[in-house]
């Protein structure tokens, strides 16, 4: 019987999607069409497309653009040619990739392209980042962000925006993965690899030009189960600087509220960092991040207050098990130890979670002050928000209480 389960996610299901697509808009006498080809690999001599949708026995299928252009108004979608995961090449296939897989791909390199100037890693699970993280080196952002969320990380996708040396190829190695994907990778760095038979290593040359994808947009699709569809223009953060970001200040009942004080610059700095972040996480969300590295991302839940208790209480079990894993070389689920694990409990709690010191990050407006209060009691420094309540003078008085700053985006980054 288990045999036969696990040979559920060995199948490669057959899938009966055509070869070509297309898809067109039509306003009168104007007809602006999208072409697509189906993505096949060749792969132990066969041609393979996608292994199978989101649960095996799903059919699924990828279309790469391959011509057409598609102006809505103002905005001019993505042109041919311009291919990411939709145009990977697959150096080691391992167990050939299912439409998760590339999808957490897709969703660390809508993320990384606002990232280019420093070495920058991303592991992504389910459609969410687990761990980001920012370094001087690529090795060191690698360790950074499997740091951040170890056991989340564990089977996640790791996009990376350098070209894999063979030092930060060896501590992906000595993880569990399912994809890689980067750039590029250095000589040797695939004999590393090898080590690692079932584990998919990609190479998406366009990434050197991800940069180029900020501000794009492209159009987006959702299937209705009665056949309709709702077609949205992709999200574009408008915060990327800044220059763009508002000192808090709302005026409520004939009063003005105002923050207290301005941020400094790491303070933008990560809350810029958090902020970029916040554009692929699923909603309802709120993330802390410290030094360019995140530290507790909660995400999809229904309301605010909740999700920023999520991330909070993530932000200590993370924290505690790498502690954990540093000193005993075991997960902290796995301590048995109660002398241990109250020595662990007890340095976790005095460092608040590594809250201290951290930015908060909401990808839409605190409704009351009870959520930002979460992570003010936590330490948090500095709190970046879209605004907009009717509520937000509650806010500020908080971050005021607590000696906080806090920045408006005047922007929602949902992504449902």
């Amino acid at each position: 019987m288990a045999e036969d389960l696990k040979q559920m996610y060995r199948t490669i299901v057959d899938d009966h999607f055509p070869s070509r697509m297309e898809i067109s808009f039509i306003e009168g006498a104007q007809r602006q069409t999208l072409f697509y080809e189906k993505v096949l690999w060749t792969i132990e001599r066969e041609q393979k497309g996608l292994r199978y949708g989101e649960n095996p026995g799903q059919e699924a299928a990828m279309y790469r653009l391959v011509n057409g252009n598609l102006v809505l108004g103002d905005v001019e979608t993505i042109q041919p040619g311009r291919c990411l995961v939709s145009d990977i090449e697959l150096l080691q296939s391992g167990k050939h990739p299912g439409k998760t897989n590339l999808t957490d791909a897709d969703n660390a390199l809508n993320i990384l392209r606002y990232f280019h100037d420093r070495p920058t890693v991303i592991i992504v699970k389910h459609n969410n980042p687990c761990g980001v993280a920012r370094a001087d080196t690529l090795a060191q952002a690698y360790l950074k962000a499997n740091l951040a969320d170890r056991v989340a990380a564990f089977g996640g996708c790791i996009a990376l925006n350098r070209p894999v040396d063979k030092a930060t190829a060896e501590a992906v190695a000595g993880q569990y993965a399912e994809v890689v994907v980067a750039p590029e990778f250095e000589t040797g760095v695939m004999d590393i690899f090898g080590r690692k038979p079932n584990l998919r290593v990609i190479r998406i040359r366009n990434m050197d030009r991800l940069q180029s994808f900020v501000g794009r947009r492209c159009v987006e699709f959702k299937s209705l189960i009665d056949g309709g569809i709702i077609t949205q223009w992709s999200f574009v953060p408008e915060t990327r600087t800044k220059e763009t970001l508002r000192p808090a200040e709302c005026a409520y009942k004939g009063r003005h509220y105002k923050i207290d004080r301005l941020p400094t610059g790491e303070e933008y700095r990560d809350m810029l960092f958090g902020w970029l972040v916040e554009s692929g996480v699923t909603s309802n969300s709120v993330i802390y991040v410290k030094d360019e590295v995140t530290v507790g991302i909660g995400t999809g839940e229904q309301d605010r207050v909740g999700v920023a208790q999520i991330a909070r209480d993530k932000a200590y079990r993370k924290l505690a098990d790498r502690y954990c894993f540093a000193e005993h070389a075991i997960p902290y689920n796995d301590l048995q130890d109660e002398e241990k694990r109250a020595a662990i409990d007890a340095r976790v709690a005095a460092e608040k979670g590594g809250l201290i010191g951290s930015a908060m990050v909401s990808d839409a407006f605190f409704p009351f002050r009870d959520g930002v209060d979460v992570g003010l009691r936590e330490g948090v420094r500095a709190v970046i928000q879209p605004g907009g309540s009717n509520n937000d003078h509650q806010s500020i008085e908080a971050c005021n209480q607590f000696g906080a700053t806090m920045v408006f985006t005047g922007q929602r980054s949902f992504k449902h």
